[in-house]
Parts: C-alpha cells; structure tokens; sequence
C-alpha cells in the first residue's frame, strides 16, 4: 500500500514534463515544497522532523487549486532535534579535521505529524525547490542523506521513497522492528536500538516485579503493532497474561473512548503503553477527564521522559510510572546553543544587535515564543541521537572523499557509497559514546530505566532507577534499583496486579475455565502429594516409603507401624500370655503335688504333664508375633505357633485314644491296652509332632516367612508385618492342626458316654468345640484385619484356644482336687461301673 500512495504521488504531485522550447526542459508541474530552515553548503543533509504536531486540511472544492496544509501546536520535542542538527552541522564545518575544505548545508521540512506532509517532505528533499532542472530530468539527488523521521510510520514512507534512489536514511527514534529488515530497507540506518530489546525488557521488567495481570495499549500503527506484537509474545514466554489488548489511532476519537472505558473496568492495575508522543497524550487527557487514577504505566522510549506530558494534572495518572529511556544527550555546548544559539543564528543579520523579521522567524511566530526558554533542556534524551547520526553522515563521506589535511577532499561521491560507508562508521563523540551499527543498521540497546517522581520543588521529575544493556551477559542486562522507585500515589509499597493470588506451597493451580493461565484456583495438594514451590502447577507424588505433611509442602517418612510391646494392646496380651503361663504353671505345681491321687493316676499324668507344658509353649508363642518384625522373628512365629499347637492337640488326641482304649480294657476277653500303652503314646505324640515339623522344615526351606513393608492398605503409614512368604506353607500348617484337631473331637465325641464317675472325654470333646470355634472365627478375622490387627486377632486366636484348652481339661481336676477332695478316691471313680 505504501508502496501505491509512493507511485501515485509520484505521478500526481512530482510529475515532470518536457517542454520544447528550443531545447529540452524538465520543469516541475506544481508548487515546489520549501524547507522550514535551510542552509546551502557543499554537501547536503535533509531533515524531516514533526515540529508541529498538528495538521488542518484544506477544503477540497475542485474548482480551484488546494490551499496549503496548515500546521499548529508546536512539538517542542521535535524541534529540538532540528535544533541539534543545526548545532552538529555547524559544529562539524567549524572542524578542521573533519571533511576538510567541505562545507555541510541542510534543508530541515516540517512533516506536521502526517504521513501525508511526510510524503511531501520526502518528495521535496529529493527534487529540492527549483522550477527548472534543465535538458535532462534525471540527476543527483538535493540531498545526500537524510535524517529522520521521529515515528516509525513516517520513517516507512520516507525509506520506501528514497530507497530506490539509494539515498540514506539515518533516524533517531524510529524503533520498529519492521524496519530491521535489509531487504525491504537496505539503505536505513538508525541510531537507536530496534523495539525487539524493549519490548522484551518490558516483559521482562512486568515479570520482575511479579504482575502477571497486565493491561496493553499501543498505538495503531507500524511501531505500535509491531512493538506490542514482541511485547505479546515475550511476555507470554514470561508467563505474563495480558487482560485486554486496545489500539487507537490519533485520529480515531471513538475508539480513545472505548480504550480508556476498558481501562476503567479492568481488574489489572499495570498498564503497558506502547505509544507514540501523540496518542499517550491524547489517552492521558481522557484519563485525566475521567478521573482514572492509581494505575502503574510502563513506558516507551516515545514518550516516558517526554515534557510535554508534564501538566498540573498529569501526574495523578502518571505518577509512579516506570518506562525504558534514550540516554541523556550530554554534550557540551548543545544546551547554549538550543536556547540562544540557535535563535542569533537563525534571527540575527550579520552585525546587527536585536532581533529582526527574518523570513524564518517571521513565518513561525509561535515558534519565536521559545526563544530563552530551557526547563526541558536538562531532559533532553534523543537530541544525541540526532548528534550522531549526523557525525556518522560526516565521518561516512569523510571516508568515501578520503579527505586529508594537505589535499582536501575529492567531492565525486553517490549515494550507494555514502550507504555501504555507513555500514563501516566506528567513531567516538565528544561525550564518550561510540557509533557504530549492526548489521540490521541499529546500533546497541542501552536504556534508562526512569520513574516518574516529585522533586523536592514539587516539580515532576524522571529518576533513573536502572538501566537495560542488551551488549552484556544475559545474567548483567537488567539492573534495577527498587528501592528508589516511588509507585503510583507515592507509595513505597509495590503494587499488585494479578488475577488470581499466589497458591502457597502446599497447593496447586486449577485453571479457570475459559479464563487466560494467569488465572486459577488454588487446590490443594491430594495426600500422598505435596508442592514445595509457589504456583505450583502440580503436586508431586511422594516416593513410596514417604507421605506428605500435614501442610502438604514436604515429605517425611511415613509411620512404621507393628503390634509393639509398649503400646496398650502389646500390654494386654503380655499380661493375658504371662497369666496363662501362670495358671498353667499351678495346674502343674497341683498336679505335681498329689500325682499319687486317683484322680491324677486315672487321667493319664504323663500324657497331663506334658499337655500342660506344650500349653505354657502356647502362651509363649504369641510374645514372639510382638515386636519389629525381623527375618528370625518371621520364620519363629509361625513354626513356634504350628508345632506346640500340634504338640498340645497331640497330647489331647493320645488321651482320647487311651480313654477310649481304657473302655474296651474294661471289657471280657479284652487285650488292647497293651497296643496303647505308655511307649504307644509318646511315639504317637511324636509322630503326630514331627509330621508338623516336616511341614515346618519344607516352609521355611522353598519359601520363609520375611519382614514386609506392607504399603498398601494404609496410604500415610507403613505396615511392618511378616508376609507368609508361601501361603501354602501356612495354611499346611494350620491345615494340619485343624485335622488333628477334628480327628480329636471326632473321637472324644464317641467316648463322651462311656460308663465313667469321671469321664475325660466330655471334657475333651467341649475343649475341642471351642478350638474349633475359635480358629474357624479366626479365618475370616485375620483375611479382614487391616495392619498390626492381622497380628493381633493371630495372638487373641492363640490365646483364646490355649485358655478353652486350659480351663476345659484341667478345671474340672483342679475344682475337685483343691474343693472336693472327697471325691478324689477309687471307690467313687469306680462306683459306676461296679453299680453297673
């Protein structure tokens, strides 16, 4: 498109016709463009600055030729920068040793803030003024470099134009990035850093200070898209959200409207504002109409440090605000030159006193109200930009004319020269700067960081609080002072903008549905997992030996967990094991005592002891299920329980077959006691024991009982048990006592009614119905017993059959022994079968 406008008023505006008037003439159709301030001079350099920053079109009636364009509203920025070209012009020819012998003119137009005028401008410095160019319109340009323009838009046009021409372009503040391309501009120079730095500082900077909730405005043109744009894009790499995206245009009041009514009702109180000079100043009026205060600005170069935003109410909007600038200008002489210097040049004949009605000064008489005046001198920022760029023309032709101190310079020069000698420029000014450009035709990123502050004057002022070099490391670019920043109200207190607060260690961010990343809610970690970092996007899962703290922030080893001796239950059944073993221990002392009794001899007193022994070895085994399971303790437990039950129910069994043996003694012809006499019963006691052992010795040869870590059914502490190692290990063992222990009731069962004062049988037969019942109510209570409880109804198991073993056998005895003696004789346990 600019490309189209270029062509079209090429053809409409600059056309060119010759005329046959005895010879050839190319004569300009149309009224030539005259400079604002010009100077001839042996080489020249133009200039297109926006000095007025307002335009007013004339009306198009089309019977009649347009009128001019009008400018008003000076810019005082602007004209600042035509200022200083005069001074380094002026500085450069009174210099000896630079371009010796050639003097530097300029021509300096006003572009009126429209790309518009630009263009004309543009046109203008090309052609130059004269009517007539002779026989032929083909020629050397009017100026040989240019420099400008201050906005990036009008800097497009200006190098599209004069890019086929191969005239240069140095510019002092155009920063989009667009421009960085040396195929479309490959004669473009600047002396200011490309937005690509800033904006990614910007994000950078926002990130800092931890505003993820910002609010974006720029304005609708090439540097303002293309300078939002790498903002976007960077601060999204930043993890930073932008709440609302608005553009405008200074020409489009309804959609100013519209920016500064989304800036009311947004949530975000940072707002970055990449703008030019003109739209921040119209978007400051209308916040400042509407009352909108207390906001943080981040600022561009274009207009943070920019005076003319400084008015009595600029500073309830704008007070605290942060923002990358240009380097102060800082060469001497500059600062006597704008303020007088300038106007004595410009205003004064030679050899006169006062001023006078030059026709510069008397065609820009709002101009002439800034003669003395200096409060923005002090800030002047891009003025040395302006002073480099045109040393740099300067040092290019110096080295293209070879200019010596005894021979002069050899003026024969184009511009694709003056273009490839700008690409090798290196030199040093005054101040200490050096120029060089890149290869995109920028040189080094290098910014200020200001904030906008009171004085001690109540004057606004913009403090450095930093500074942003894109030549250091990466770790050294960004250095900021925070507190010397003054926030919006003038609050030491850093403000926040985010859309949802930080989740604390401990939980982790759910995005909102629909809503940009920066905003969620704050879940929870779930138990097992925990967050150690703030906004953690996720809880982590702790490794399986360790759960998560109450806080859910760390991990700590979960609680091992066994049947100890030292909590209460461990102590019930130590007490409860100690006084079976007791009782047992006075069974037998009772029944050591009066072995000669009837009673004793008639009930099998071997067989009886050594019941009562391998029931103490019951009671004892259950100790070895309490305590930290351990590989010894594992393989003990469960062969200690299975081969002393199988020793008492061996016991019970062999004096089952003698009560029954005994019977069929009793009877005519009878000789079978002597098949079950003393030796039969040990060896059967034995036999039946070392069947258990052989199931015992199988077990813990193929496959042992071992400590395990049972994680499983507790999530937050660890079960230390003994696995079975072999299931069927196990349930042999317990298989095998259960059949002992049928065959037994089985057979005391038939002998419950034998003819007997004192059957043993019956005694028996409910013994065993109680071990039965006990462990077959144990199956189901220790599958289903989470934890140590497994143990535990394993011991209650024990000890409850050890007891009915106790009690049903022995208690009768014991009740007759100790409370009816009488009945411990002969005749009364023989009574019955005499009677018979």
């Amino acid at each position: 498109m600019l490309s189209l406008i270029t062509g079209l008023v090429f053809i409409g505006f600059f056309a060119f016709q010759t005329v046959e008037e005895k010879a050839s003439l190319c004569q300009i159709l149309g009224s030539p463009e005259f400079p604002m301030l010009s100077k001839e001079g042996d080489v020249m350099i133009g200039g297109a600055f926006s000095i007025h920053s307002k335009i007013t079109s004339p009306s198009l009636v089309f019977t009649e030729k347009p009128k001019r364009l009008r400018c008003s509203s000076v810019n005082l920025r602007e004209f600042r920068f035509a200022q200083t070209m005069i001074f380094a012009i002026e500085e450069i020819n009174k210099n000896s040793s630079l371009l010796r012998n050639v003097s530097i003119g300029y021509r300096i137009y006003d572009n009126c803030g429209s790309t518009l005028s630009s263009m004309r401008a543009v046109m203008a410095l090309i052609n130059g003024d004269e009517w007539m160019l002779g026989k032929s319109c083909s020629g050397q340009s009017a100026v040989h470099a240019i420099i400008g323009e201050s906005e990036s838009s009008s800097t497009i046009v200006l190098s599209q134009t004069t890019g086929p021409f191969k005239i240069p372009v140095i510019s002092h503040s155009a920063t989009c990035e667009c421009l960085s391309s040396r195929t479309e501009y490959p004669s473009f120079f600047r002396t200011i850093a490309s937005d690509f730095y800033q904006s990614r500082a910007l994000a950078q900077l926002v990130k800092h200070f931890g505003w993820t909730w910002v609010g974006a405005v720029n304005s609708d043109s090439d540097y303002g898209n293309n300078g939002m744009a790498i903002f976007l894009a960077a601060a999204q790499e930043e993890g930073v959200c932008v709440e609302y995206r608005e553009r405008f245009h200074r020409a489009e009041p309804e959609k100013l409207l519209k920016v500064v009514d989304v800036i009311r009702k947004s949530t975000a109180r940072v707002i970055v504002g990449f703008l030019a000079h003109v739209e921040m100043n119209n978007l400051l009026e209308q916040l400042s109409l509407h009352n909108i205060t207390g906001r943080q600005f981040i600022g561009v170069e274009a207009w943070i440090t920019a005076n003319s935003l400084v008015t009595p109410t600029s500073f309830a909007v704008l007070g605290g605000s942060l923002g990358f600038a240009v380097q102060k200008a800082n060469i001497s002489g500059m600062e006597d030159f704008l303020v007088k210097g300038f106007w004595e040049f410009q205003c004064k004949e030679a050899n006169q006193d006062s001023m006078i009605n030059t026709t510069f000064c008397k065609e820009n008489q709002d101009l002439m109200e800034l003669i003395d005046y200096d409060d923005d001198v002090a800030e002047l920022r891009y003025s040395s930009n302006i002073y480099k760029a045109v040393y740099a023309v300067a040092y290019s032709l110096h080295n293209i004319l070879k200019c010596s101190n005894i021979q002069g310079c050899d003026k024969k020069f184009s511009g694709l020269q003056v273009v490839e000698s700008l690409k090798q420029v290196n030199f040093t000014i005054k101040n200490g700067d050096r120029v060089w450009f890149d290869s995109t035709g920028a040189t080094a990123a290098r910014y200020e960081v200001v904030n906008w502050q009171h004085g001690p004057d109540g004057s606004v002022q913009f403090i450095p609080v930093g500074y942003y070099d894109a030549s250091l490391p990466p770790g050294q670019r960004f250095v900021l002072k925070t507190e010397a920043i003054v926030w919006p109200g003038g609050s030491k207190e850093l403000p926040v903008s985010v859309c949802s607060v930080s989740c604390h260690p401990g939980t982790h961010k759910v995005l909102q549905k629909g809503k940009p990343v920066c905003c969620y809610d704050c879940m929870p970690c779930a138990e097992g997992e925990i967050s150690n970092t703030t906004d953690s996007n996720d809880c982590k899962k702790c490794p399986g030996e360790y759960w998560s703290n109450q806080n859910r922030d760390a991990c700590i080893l979960k609680n091992v967990e066994f049947l100890s001796f030292t909590e209460f239950m461990g102590k019930i059944i130590v007490f409860f094991t100690f006084f079976g073993v007791l009782l047992n221990l006075i069974v037998a002392a009772l029944f050591l005592i009066k072995k000669d009794t009837p009673l004793i001899k008639a009930n099998n007193s071997e067989l009886s002891f050594l019941l009562l022994i391998s029931l103490t070895l019951c009671f004892l085994c259950s100790l070895t299920f309490i305590g930290q399971p351990s590989e010894w303790s594992c393989m003990l437990r469960h062969t200690a329980f299975g081969i002393t039950f199988v020793l008492c129910i061996s016991c019970i069994l062999g004096k089952t077959i003698v009560v029954l043996m005994a019977f069929k003694a009793t009877l005519p012809g009878s000789n079978v006691m002597k098949w079950f006499g003393p030796v039969q019963q040990r060896l059967s006691v034995l036999a039946f024991t070392l069947i258990q052992v052989l199931i015992c010795i199988l077990w813990l040869t193929i496959n042992p009982p071992f400590p395990y870590k049972n994680m499983n059914h507790y999530k937050d502490k660890i079960i230390l048990e003994c696995a079975l190692g072999s299931p069927v290990g196990f349930w042999a063992v317990l298989g095998y006592i259960g059949l002992l222990a049928m065959l037994c009731f089985v057979l005391a069962f038939l002998a419950r009614k034998l003819p007997d004062n004192f059957n043993e049988a019956k005694f028996i037969t409910f013994s065993m119905l109680i071990f039965c019942a006990v462990w077959l109510t144990f199956i189901p209570a220790y599958v289903s017993s989470p934890g140590k409880f497994t143990v535990a109804v394993e011991i209650f198991a024990i000890l409850a059959s050890s007891y009915g073993l106790l009690f049903c056998i022995f208690a009768p005895k014991c009740y007759i022994i100790v409370i009816k003696p009488e009945l411990n004789t002969k005749k009364h346990l023989m009574g019955k079968i005499q009677s018979k």
